[in-house]
């Protein structure tokens, strides 16, 4: 089993050596990391290849993540970077939202228009592919509010919902997130183009 140093690398370095190990044939390997982001995504990533994933805490910044191919989940869809429906016609509408409001004015006002906005997405239909919160976007995933609840509800038929995991870290949101997988930038590069249309408020 090899064994991947992963500490001190920015995101999405983790998953990068976690990728390029599977393509070089491992079936079982080992990788070190310091922050919590990057745990889950690696594991996320790994798992969504059908590997068979542990992971343990060895201190206060280092987590070990153990992983080997699992025959039984091999066929398991690849997760991120690949569609979570059948697109058969319908082109893929990815909504990429980097702050909890819209405009500049007021922001009170601002936060009632990006609840709005997130409450009619679904009016986009099987169009609506994706949905990719980055930056102060990720506050919509964490705090009470009309957009929590819209995104929630999305997920939940079938919207992948894609949260960064180092602005979640950032902003001190890791275990206040209750929607979408903790994600990093290679899945959200990926993402980006893999749609066939991006709309940005």
């Amino acid at each position: 089993m090899k064994l991947f140093d992963c500490r001190g690398l920015a995101c999405p370095q983790p998953v990068m050596r976690a990728r390029d190990a599977l393509a070089a044939g491992a079936a079982a390997l080992e990788v070190l990391v310091d922050n919590e982001p990057a745990r889950e995504n690696v594991r996320r990533f790994l798992e969504g290849r059908g590997f068979a994933v542990a992971t343990s805490q060895e201190g206060p910044d280092c987590w070990r993540i153990t992983a080997s191919a699992d025959e039984a989940a091999a066929s398991a869809p690849q997760q991120a970077a690949e569609a979570s429906r059948p697109l058969g016609e319908t082109n893929r509408t990815l909504v990429l939202i980097t702050t909890e409001t819209i405009g500049r004015g007021d922001d009170g006002l601002g936060a009632k228009l990006m609840g709005n906005f997130v409450a009619t997405l679904p009016e986009l239909g099987p169009r609506l592919w994706r949905i990719v919160l980055i930056n102060g976007g990720v506050k919509l995933a964490s705090q009470p509010g009309p957009a929590l609840d819209a995104l929630k509800k999305m997920a939940a038929d079938g919207v992948s919902v894609l949260v960064c995991g180092t602005c979640l870290a950032h902003f001190g949101l890791l275990e206040a997130k209750e929607v979408g997988d903790t994600s990093n930038m290679l899945d959200i590069v990926t993402s980006l183009d893999l749609a066939d249309k991006v709309i940005r408020p």
